[in-house]
């Protein structure tokens, strides 16, 4: 029978998953497959695995569970091996690759913070400071009907937008990159300008997060931080 793969962690890992119920319509139970120094956490799986809520929410439970103990290489939601005996042939042949994996994120769990700016409060502030962008909009709207006007002003909008969500995102970084082991800027979507995921040890749990709190935020601008999660983007 096919099986699920959660997570990989060493051998000395707790690895509590008595109770658990996996992935799939049967809800199995999760178990443990060891190969050397590692451990897979796994359930025996059949058919194809959809993202359904409670298959997303069973999976992630199992990776809380195991964070709660130490670090795990968290496999993303999907993964499966055709069975018991595949998962220990990949977990002895990629051992040291596993290990040197969990070595770097010992300790550590992921943060992610996301920052953006509502668009109207943020063309308000670039109207209000740009005396430029000011005058071209007064012009606009007294009745200039100069095809050139609302052109220069888009794009003088647009300029100014970005530069001030750069300086923004930079503002971020250099507040909280200090206080992780290691950072990865991933693609920002809609109106976010930052999408920041921070390897942060568990001990600085509270230093991150009061230093998150304590960030001067521009007007407009909402922040979201999610964490602590097991470090899926730090795992190679």
């Amino acid at each position: 029978m096919a099986v699920y793969v959660y997570a990989v962690t060493r051998r000395e890992h707790p690895c509590r998953v008595d109770g658990l119920t996996g992935v799939g319509p049967d809800a199995p139970a999760v178990r443990t497959l060891e190969g050397g120094a590692l451990r897979a956490v796994v359930s025996d799986v059949s058919g194809e695995v959809r993202p359904k809520r409670r298959d997303v929410t069973a999976h992630q439970a199992v990776l809380d569970r195991l964070l709660a103990d130490g670090t795990p290489l968290p496999l993303q939601f999907g993964y499966t091996a055709p069975d018991d005996g595949t998962v220990r042939q990949v977990l002895d042949a990629r051992a040291d690759a596993y290990l040197a994996a969990l070595a770097d994120v010992e300790g550590c769990a992921e943060f992610n913070v996301k920052a953006g700016q509502e668009q109207g409060l943020l063309l308000r502030s670039i109207l209000d400071e740009s005396p430029r962008a000011s005058r071209l909009n007064e012009e606009i709207l007294a009745g200039d009907t100069d095809p050139r006007l609302p052109l220069e002003l888009g794009q003088l909008v647009a300029a100014q937008a970005d530069l001030r969500r750069a300086k923004a995102s930079e503002e971020f970084i250099r507040a909280l990159a200090p206080l992780a082991r290691t950072y990865v800027v991933h693609p920002p979507t809609g109106e976010d300008f930052l999408n920041l995921s921070l390897l942060v040890p568990r001990d600085g749990e509270d230093s991150f997060l009061d230093a998150h709190a304590g960030l001067t935020r521009d007007a407009g601008v909402r922040t979201r931080v999610a964490g602590p999660l097991p470090p899926y983007s730090f795992v190679p």
